[in-house]
């Protein structure tokens, strides 16, 4: 039997890390057993589903790389089926017309809350006939003995009692059909042979499993998820940070970090936080989630998107990049290569946007220097040395790291001067103050013209910061 497993979101909102996580591991069970993945999308909430959702959910998927073989999807396009099942159901009676009015039932659960009792429907329209042409809901006949059990993947042998479970409602007064119906009806429809989903589905998953069999239907293997909590211990949800997938690729994170971090929140493997997308196929198992919840932590999820930065080809991250700089009106293409920038600062940044930050000195020139830093270096000593310095580079032929290297070294030698005399306020003028490599390695990528430009505006404003004081 090829393993069949599926990701359905409702687009009531944007794609979020729990769903993403759910994503994931559905994709990855997929994967590694030459299964196949399918999107889709469950919009009958048509008061809430919106296009702008559908859209971010597609747009996070592709982002993320978890690419499904079939769909998408939409629910809202097979009605039809639906009722073409809803039909065959009443028929066979395993389900019956409703007709009790909003009153009756708030008054049935406000009596049942008072005895203490668990508010279900009490099935007085079992064997009622109604006409079919006066509003009406259609509900699932739930067999009233017995049990349901079931063996879930990740929390083992599950049991709900038939007499708990009530008549659910499979299509509502407006003709629309409802969640449990839908879901069953795509999943047998699909083939879906796996169905990883959160834990908040584990009530929903007895009536799903009912209906299937009133259907005749096999049943799909169920593995229930638990929830992510935010570091407060509470239910992650937008306070806690980003909703939107695509928050992360805009505050500068790598799609592959990001599946990192999400697969390791309830899945291990031995003690490595690190992993590939290939590896993660090779090695992710179900039958290892945890049945525990798992705590969101950013700091986390910043240290590994470091090691990513860190890890990765420079060509790779600077593409990547380049949008965050254009985000800052920057050029990458008027500038140095932006591949060897990304080599020389890629440790010294958590995030693509603090990365594009810290370059972008390379391109453009600034005007204000970091204070403390200033008011270590530009002092009148330094006056000197930078007027050395920029005659030798000015002088220079060749414009390389080696002979720029020469140039400050013979600056250091000719003045008899610790190199960080010349060092200190020369890195300044350079970079303004922002994190740098090696100084010879930084001035050649500013570049030539650039650097004599700079080193002339440090020198005026040392001049300004002397005459100011005095």
């Amino acid at each position: 039997m090829k393993v069949r497993t599926r990701f359905a979101p409702s687009p009531t909102g944007y794609l979020h890390v729990g769903g993403v996580r759910t994503a994931l591991f559905s994709w990855l069970y997929a994967r590694k057993h030459g299964g196949e993945f399918v999107l889709r999308v469950e919009d009958t909430d048509l008061e809430r589903s919106t296009t702008e959702s559908v859209n971010a959910i597609l747009e996070g998927m592709t982002w993320l790389g978890l690419e499904y073989d079939e769909g998408p999807f939409y629910q809202t396009e097979r009605f039809d089926r639906y009722n073409q099942v809803i039909d065959e159901l009443l028929e066979q009676g395993h389900a019956y017309r409703c007709n009790c009015s909003r009153e009756r039932l708030d008054s049935l659960r406000e009596q049942q809350m008072q005895n203490k009792q668990k508010p279900r429907y009490d099935g007085h329209c079992r064997s009622r006939e109604i006409d079919p042409s006066e509003p009406h809901v259609i509900r699932f006949k739930n067999p009233v003995e017995g049990s349901v059990v079931f063996d879930d993947m990740v929390r083992g042998r599950i049991v709900f009692q038939n007499n708990e479970l009530d008549d659910l409602i499979i299509r509502r007064t407006d003709g629309a059909p409802t969640y449990n119906l839908t879901v069953v009806v795509d999943d047998d429809d699909m083939g879906i042979t796996h169905v990883i989903r959160g834990d908040d589905h584990v009530n929903n998953t007895p009536r799903q499993i009912n209906l299937l069999k009133a259907m005749g239907k096999e049943l799909p293997r169920y593995a229930h998820v638990p929830m992510i909590l935010g570091d407060d211990g509470a239910r992650l949800s937008k306070r806690h940070g980003a909703v939107n997938v695509m928050q992360y690729r805009d505050e500068g994170f790598l799609p592959e970090a990001l599946l990192n971090y999400l697969v390791r929140l309830g899945w291990s493997y031995e003690d490595r936080e690190i992993f590939s997308v290939d590896e993660m196929v090779e090695l992710f198992d179900v039958d290892a989630i945890n049945r525990s919840a798992s705590t969101f932590n950013t700091e986390k999820l910043l240290w590994i998107n470091q090691q990513y930065i860190m890890a990765s080809e420079p060509k790779h991250i600077a593409r990547l990049m380049s949008v965050h700089m254009g985000h800052m009106d920057i050029d990458p293409t008027e500038g140095p290569d932006l591949v060897e920038v990304v080599s020389a600062q890629r440790e010294r940044a958590k995030t693509l946007v603090e990365l594009a930050h810290i370059c972008a000195f390379y391109y453009r020139d600034f005007d204000t220097y970091n204070e403390k830093s200033a008011k270590k270096a530009f002092k009148e000593a330094a006056i000197a040395p930078l007027e050395a310095i920029k005659i030798k580079l000015g002088a220079l032929q060749a414009w390389d790291r080696e002979s720029i290297h020469a140039a400050m070294q013979s600056v250091v030698d000719e003045m008899e001067i610790g190199f960080g005399k010349l060092g200190m306020p020369l890195r300044l003028a350079v970079t303004g103050g922002a994190p740098s490599p090696d100084l010879d390695l930084t001035i050649y990528l500013v570049g030539k013209e650039a650097s004599l430009r700079r080193i002339d505006q440090a020198l005026a404003t040392i001049q300004e910061r002397i005459a100011s004081a005095s």
